[in-house]
């Protein structure tokens, strides 16, 4: 079956329940381990086809925000998800104290009974209307990011859409260009500003009535941290202050010298060499045909796999009007089939896609058959190990994709990694502030990101007022959706850089490494990953230098007479 032919069905509701309500009962009741074990799996068939459901509404939903129906399917789910939550919870608190737990630990592993111990911590009926007043304010901000209609060149424009001329070589139509696109959130500012008060406010409420101190402590929850708590992670960013910032103002130096701009302003950022970044070479057909070749002579599994997402159509790659911004990778649980979601832009991230969110899909196909819906994923900050070290794992067919511009890309690529790190801290320590003081105003807000930005991207100096003001944040998805999803991707990125230096060092060893990562899933803690992985804990004192080490030595030796 191509997706297309995926068939979506609302959830009846009555049944749903009629059907869950029994199956618990028979939980509780169940006489021995193999009689619940029984059971748990029928209801994780109930569980998966629930999830199915709301996975290809969300997909479709996204694919066309002006579709009516979806967009009504997805309000019923908005407004379904927190009551199911209710069943799920009960689920959790029958495994948990299960006078069989022993026997289900030696079916399962120990780590479910981690996982459900940090759930029944994050929900209560009490909390079923904020969840879904979350879930509405979250929809409203992903409605209000679709919206984005720029007029410029005399064309309209969707904001994935105005990427490339923030990249362009005329240095008045990158600054005309982030002028427009501010133009939008400023027309806005008020909307976001309303938006994210009232989930602050929410979240905070939320966590309150569960007892904890703060949204903070319940985030960590939700996110299943089960290994690492939030002065961990401040550790860490102390060593991403400390050892990555001033690599980057060399990066950031080196730019300058490169473009010949001494007073780079925030709208320069986006352009790396006065000949044109590096770009794809190639019709958006001609860009997956190559990803084909790559992952098929990459490994018998990558194979397999790149062949399922084509025949079954499950990639939507091209931006186009009403299709929500950003790109992602999720599951269709009943199909087994991993689903990539982008939007391509005539920028080298789009091969970014095509092995970022390749690397996601690749792991959970790898985890495809798992009995526990829950380890399918690992928690975010392991999935974005599988997405992150799979761009650099495609390094050597970097060529098919950017032709002569591969050198550029290579550079580019790696540079912005590192880049990016202090941005993603930045985005963290925000959002920490944020929800250690709940009352802070919109205006306080902002002016509080100024401030964290400056201390991790000095170099970063704006014309824009809003910008100036503090008012980037907007643009970050993750602030408004995925409170504190955002340090993950810095953590992986450590790790993915493990495997970038592995790579070059012991290919096979390297791979069979990443691969036995992938197919452990989510029955693991983080940390527990990096073990079976043998990867650098970073937030261990030390990793990060070490970590850097041999990349400042590739920067260093990089011939930069390559860079035209």
């Amino acid at each position: 079956m191509k997706f297309e032919e995926f068939k979506y069905e609302r959830p009846n509701v009555e049944e749903l329940e009629k059907n869950y309500k029994i199956l618990l009962e028979k939980i509780v009741s169940a006489q021995s381990a193999d009689e619940q074990i029984k059971v748990f799996d029928q209801l994780n068939r109930l569980r998966r086809n629930f999830a199915t459901m709301a996975v290809l509404c969300s997909i479709r939903n996204s694919l066309n925000t002006h579709d009516e129906f979806y967009e009504k399917e997805q309000e019923f789910f908005d407004e379904y998800e927190p009551i199911f939550s209710s069943f799920e919870n009960q689920l959790t608190k029958a495994l948990v104290n299960s006078q069989f737990k022993d026997e289900l630990i030696k079916r399962y592993g120990k780590h479910i009974f981690v996982l459900s111990e940090l759930s029944l911590k994050t929900f209560d009926p009490i909390i079923i209307e904020d969840l879904q007043k979350e879930n509405k304010l979250t929809t409203e901000y992903r409605k209000l990011i679709a919206s984005a209609q720029i007029e410029f060149e005399g064309k309209v424009h969707n904001l994935a859409q105005m990427a490339p001329y923030m990249q362009s070589t005329d240095r008045e139509v990158r600054r005309q260009a982030e002028q427009k696109v501010m133009g939008f959130f400023k027309a806005n500012e008020e909307k976001f500003d309303a938006i994210y008060d009232e989930l602050v406010k929410v979240r905070h409420n939320m966590a309150k009535k569960l007892g904890f101190n703060n949204f903070v402590e319940l985030a960590y929850a939700r996110l299943k941290r089960s290994d690492y708590d939030h002065m961990m992670v401040k550790n860490y960013r102390d060593q991403v202050y400390k050892e990555v910032v001033p690599i980057v103002r060399t990066i950031i130096e080196r730019k300058k010298e490169r473009l010949g701009i001494q007073d780079l302003k925030s709208y320069d950022l986006g352009l790396e060499y006065l000949t044109g970044n590096a770009t794809p070479k190639g019709t958006k057909d001609e860009l997956v045909a190559v990803a084909k070749k790559m992952y098929e002579e990459m490994s018998k599994e990558t194979g397999e796999f790149i062949n399922f997402m084509i025949n079954h159509n499950l990639m939507d790659l091209e931006t186009r009007p009403g299709k929500a911004g950003g790109g992602y990778c999720t599951f269709i649980f009943d199909y087994h089939a991993p689903f990539i979601f982008a939007n391509f832009n005539g920028t080298q991230g789009d091969v970014d896609v095509l092995t970022h969110e390749a690397g996601h899909a690749f792991q959970v196909y790898s985890c495809r058959d798992f009995e526990i819906m829950e380890y399918l994923f690992p928690t975010f900050e392991a999935c974005e190990i599988h997405s992150m070290s799979m761009e650099f794992f495609a390094w050597p067919w970097m060529e098919g994709f950017f032709k002569e511009d591969v050198h550029k890309y290579k550079y580019s690529h790696l540079a912005g990694a590192i880049t990016f790190i202090p941005y993603g801290v930045a985005v963290d320590e925000f959002q920490h502030e944020v929800y250690f003081n709940p009352d802070m105003t919109p205006a306080e807000r902002k002016a509080k990101w100024r401030e964290i930005e400056k201390k991790y991207l000095p170099d970063k100096v704006y014309e824009d007022d809003l910008l100036e003001r503090g008012g980037f944040w907007y643009r970050q998805g993750h602030i408004f959706s995925s409170p504190f999803y955002y340090i993950d991707y810095t953590l992986a990125q450590v790790c993915a850089f493990q495997y970038w230096h592995r790579n070059q060092v012991n290919h096979e060893e390297a791979w069979q490494s990443y691969y036995e990562l992938c197919k452990q899933g989510g029955s693991k803690s983080f940390l527990e990953l990096l073990e079976v992985a043998k990867l650098e804990n970073p937030f261990k004192e030390g990793t990060i230098k070490k970590v850097m080490e041999p990349i400042i030595e590739w920067l260093n030796n990089f011939d930069h007479t390559l860079l035209k």
